[in-house]
């Protein structure tokens, strides 16, 4: 897990333009509704930015994150994955909601087919004029949802790229991942690891550089030598050069994708 109720994505840009933000309920495929959380740009660069959470669902930090990201001019909606098991709104799951213990079940209940309905549905949201009118979308996650969002690189979704942070790439619990499954990717991949990350070792990341060249996969990975799992975070200033790189290596690859200067036009 990387987040607890405190952390706080870090500040390293001032804002662009003016934010309307607010939770939403969105409907997956399987007409499931669960939570989301929306920011949009009053003056928008195109661009869209799906959020994966980590392990523990839709929280502050990845709500705060999809306002830092809509005050750069790009669209973000940060979208929650156990409305199927632990209803619709994660405020009300409790603060022990993140304990192992408690999420387990949760995890163990979690579907590829739902997973992907609830990420599609967020991405299709995004094209939309009330969730920001995005002509490129980039799927940006975190620990577990880093792991997503390096799978959302397959041509299906209709990814303009993806960025995944501390997400494991190979096979877990006999389920393969990114790694393994490289052939079927081809939107460009960002991926930022921690050097200290004991949960996902060097080896495991060389090896996910080799499949996505081999599969002639765009990709760039890189490792800040001693940050940990979780270096994103305010509460860690020791980590806050590896968190300012990550941030500017992150606003970089989503202006490239911007198919409009930011400001130039309202998105709505």
């Amino acid at each position: 897990m990387c987040y607890d109720s405190g952390a706080v994505p870090p500040l390293f840009a001032e804002p662009r333009t003016e934010v309307e933000a607010g939770a939403v309920r969105l409907v997956s495929g399987d007409g499931t509704v669960f939570a989301a959380y929306s920011a949009r740009p009053l003056r928008g660069s195109g661009v869209g930015v799906v959020v994966l959470p980590d392990n523990k669902g839709l929280s502050g930090f990845y709500e705060r994150l999809a306002v830092r990201l809509a005050e750069q001019g790009h669209a973000a909606v940060a979208v929650d994955y156990y409305a199927r098991t632990a209803g619709v709104d994660p405020a009300e799951r409790g603060a022990g909601f993140g304990d192992m213990a408690t999420l387990m079940p949760h995890l163990l209940k979690l579907t590829p087919e739902g997973l992907y309905g609830d990420i599609a549905a967020g991405i299709a949201y995004l094209r939309t004029p009330e969730g920001g009118a995005a002509e490129a979308v980039v799927a940006l996650g975190f620990c577990m949802g880093g792991r997503f969002a390096f799978l959302t690189a397959a041509e299906r979704f209709g990814l303009s790229g993806v960025v995944g942070l501390y997400g494991f790439p190979g096979e877990l619990h006999g389920a393969p991942g990114p790694t393994q499954r490289a052939g079927e990717l081809s939107a460009p991949i960002l991926g930022l690891f921690g050097g200290g990350d004991e949960n996902i070792p060097a080896a495991v990341v060389a090896e996910f550089d080799r499949a996505l060249t081999h599969a002639g996969v765009p990709h760039e990975f890189v490792t800040y030598p001693g940050a940990p799992h979780g270096f994103f975070d305010l509460q860690l200033p020791q980590f806050a050069d590896a968190s300012a790189d990550a941030w500017a290596r992150i606003g970089a690859f989503l202006d490239e994708r911007a198919v409009r200067p930011t400001g130039s036009m309202p998105s709505r």
